[in-house]
């Protein structure tokens, strides 16, 4: 039975509950494996990349291609219809004696949980972006994200080939717009369709590819006379970069000698790495190519081993040790020898082999009918299969160690963002935060037999996915499903079809409203219930702020002198928290507000907690409605890249759907507008867009923040929502 991570002295293998690990049966030890990511915003050419990645690694030997539909990362038919990515996907690949673990992260904004929750779990990241739009809306979003966790990474500037490619501008915009330290060690040799490769400025050489063909050997030469200014100039920057993290380094360029380029590159590594762990802005290593064509995979492999941290060179991870009382912090080590932990990051559900759990595991070993322990659910569950995926496809294995991502089979209980550990020495790993839906559509079954597989299904889908939402309407009794936008929304029910054999009717999508309060107020709830026997008696006193906005709630304890028992604080907030969900001004949830517990009195027989959670109800109720209620709704970042031909209609389209203009800024025959615009105005646009520009113009929107909705708005929502 096992019990907990491994245990060794300078004479044996490592032992599991006593039994011996062959801890060769690594594919490659600790300090050579890397746990990546390949980020970015849609059609900047991930999955492509990462499928030339697992071609030139030899996992594949036939590459799939996302136009054709047979992306092998890019496995849900939903997937290979739209030629999008929608799930995160695992692989495994070899390169130089190096495990490299990929996941490949979907680009869309309604997937952006996706993106969060394998940062959090992974040590380096690679960003791709489109040489011809640069750093795009979602670029900005997923940076965000890599930057919350701390997450080192490079950049590969991918589409070289394409008209209007422009590796210095996108060096730029990575400086600008994501508030980055990027240097670049290549640049590109040729342009848009005379690309032939690249120049790499460690070595001072040409790397170039004779063709386009899968496997086709690249060519070192010398660089021409011609770029000799160009590439010299850009190795005086990248030089500079590395004296700046190297005295002895800058010592040498000072005297003019010339640097060996292992010092190079073992002096970027440090500055990858440590970077992230400052407040200074993180240095990125800048690299170019084609994907499609083939161009520039293997130095980018190259560089993730490089340039990116393996699990022992990251902080060791803490997390707190649920037994204590006070908050206790503890930390594991990256390490075989390390009590086992490991976070549960991603659920699926297979229909072969039933929940897939997907982890990470920072320390210790794991081996198949091990008993886990989950501290969140404070529950041990045996594990019954470790299976190492390859996108959909899976192998079975018997262990996995400190610094492995793999999947569990049998492990009921496990949620996305809880613990696994040995129950002796728990500890309990900084969960995931997942925005909220803004966007919701009534989903209602057409048969009885529907019905069920559809709650069945419902389930199952919000087990994969924290940002799905499901409830019932009380007042119409109707199935209201939320999510992160339309595309979200679609898909689940696609998905409901196919996979649940679900047939159902669908409404219009909905948005997903807020309310806040404006002013301060003071409320009172008195609970009292007498019906022969025991009574219930609660009654509370309290004070209300409106916040700042995404402040969230937060709660006071202001009681003195006993006025109302310890005890009964904790239902007082609970029944705060449960009244916030349904506002009084059309029944939307609250947000943005303190809430402070100042006075109250209880019955030493009749109060309970039940009592004190309604009157804390009542008297929150009581309150906001004296409190300036208004309503909130969300608005959304819009990017349109559009033909100049089109801008004036397109601008006075914006501004007729309340929009408002950001920026403006001209790219080579287009103009690229950025405007604040309320969710409510945009269903249908795409359409509207295409059909406006005959084709030409594209955009992208991802959720920005919630504000106050104008008046007018206010009335005809809540005419609405009372008038049903």
């Amino acid at each position: 039975m096992f019990t907990t991570g491994c245990k060794r002295d300078e004479n044996s293998s490592p032992t599991i509950g006593g039994e011996t690990v062959d801890i060769m049966a690594r594919l490659a030890p600790i300090d050579r494996t890397r746990n990546i990511g390949i980020m970015a915003h849609i059609d900047a050419g991930k999955t492509t990349t990462t499928e030339r990645i697992l071609f030139y690694t030899g996992i594949t030997y036939k590459v799939g291609e996302v136009h054709d539909g047979t992306a092998v990362m890019d496995w849900m038919a939903q997937e290979q219809e739209r030629g999008i990515t929608i799930t995160s996907a695992a692989t495994t690949c070899l390169w130089r004696d190096h495990r490299i673990n990929i996941i490949d992260t979907p680009g869309h904004v309604d997937f952006t949980a996706e993106v969060e929750r394998s940062l959090r779990v992974l040590d380096g990241a690679v960003a791709v972006f489109d040489a011809v739009a640069g750093v795009e809306p979602q670029s900005e979003t997923v940076w965000r994200q890599a930057d919350k966790y701390r997450v080192p990474r490079i950049c590969f500037v991918n589409k070289m080939d394409r008209v209007g490619a422009d590796f210095a501008r996108t060096l730029d915009q990575i400086r600008t717009k994501l508030q980055a330290n990027p240097v670049a060690l290549q640049i590109p040799f040729g342009s848009e369709a005379e690309f032939q490769g690249v120049i790499d400025l460690i070595s001072m050489k040409v790397i170039r590819y004779a063709d386009e063909t899968l496997g086709a050997e690249s060519l070192i030469q010398e660089i021409p006379e011609s770029m000799m200014p160009e590439a010299t100039t850009y190795r005086e920057q990248l030089i500079e970069k590395v004296s700046e993290a190297n005295d002895e380094l800058l010592e040498k360029y000072l005297r003019g000698e010339p640097m060996a380029d292992d010092d190079i590159i073992a002096t970027l590594r440090r500055r990858v790495i440590e970077s992230v762990r400052s407040e200074q802005a993180p240095f990125v290593p800048v690299l170019c190519g084609a994907a499609f064509k083939n161009k520039g995979i293997q130095p980018l492999l190259d560089a993730v081993v490089n340039y990116l941290p393996s699990p022992t060179d990251v902080p060791s991870v803490t997390g707190l040790d649920p037994t204590k009382a006070e908050e206790t912090i503890v930390e594991r080590e990256a390490s075989d020898d390390a009590v086992f932990s490991a976070l549960a990051f991603k659920i699926l559900t297979d229909p072969f082999v039933g929940q897939l759990t997907f982890f990470r595991v920072y320390s210790g070993v794991m081996k198949t009918g091990a008993s886990v322990y989950n501290p969140t659910k404070d529950r041990s569950e045996r594990l019954g299969r470790i299976l190492k995926m390859h996108a959909n496809k899976r192998e079975e294995i018997n262990e996995v160690y400190a610094g492995d991502i793999a999947a569990a089979v049998g492990l009921k209980s496990m949620a996305t963002g809880d613990t696994l550990c040995d129950r002796r020495y728990p500890i309990t790993l900084e969960a995931m935060e997942f925005p909220e839906p803004v966007i919701s559509l009534a989903i209602e079954p057409r048969t009885r037999v529907d019905q069920e597989k559809l709650g069945q299904g419902m389930a199952k889908l919000m087990a994969e996915d924290p940002t799905f939402r499901v409830r019932t309407d009380h007042e119409t009794g109707q199935v209201v499903i939320s999510g992160m936008g339309e595309l979200h929304l679609e898909i689940i029910v696609d998905r409901l079809q196919r996979e649940f054999g679900v047939a159902a009717s669908v409404g219009r999508p909905q948005v997903a409203y807020k309310e806040t309060l404006t002013k301060p107020s003071a409320g009172e709830g008195r609970y009292v219930k007498q019906s022969g026997g025991r009574g219930q008696y609660g009654h509370v006193k309290i004070r209300i702020e409106p916040g700042k906005p995404g402040t969230g709630f937060v709660f006071v304890n202001d009681i003195v002198g006993g006025a109302i028992p310890r005890e009964f604080i904790k239902p007082v907030e609970g029944g705060i928290r449960e009244a916030m969900t349904t506002g009084v001004l059309a029944g939307y949830p609250l947000d943005d507000l303190s809430v402070s517990l100042y006075d109250g009195s209880f019955h030493a027989v009749d109060s309970s907690e039940v009592a004190f959670k309604i009157a804390g109800s009542m008297a929150f109720r009581d309150a906001a409605k004296k409190a300036g209620p208004i309503l909130l709704e969300p608005v959304m970042r819009v990017e349109i890249v559009v033909p100049e031909d089109y801008l004036g209609e397109t601008m006075s389209d914006m501004k007729g759907r309340r929009g408002r203009i950001h920026s403006m800024e001209a790219r080579g025959g287009t103009q690229i507008v950025t405007a604040f615009v309320p969710l409510s105005a945009m269903f249908g646009y795409a359409t509207d867009l295409r059909s406006r520009t005959q084709g030409r113009a594209t955009h992208s929107m991802h959720f920005f923040q919630y504000e106050p909705a104008p008046e007018q708005v206010s009335e005809e929502v809540v005419a609405r929502v009372l008038g049903r």
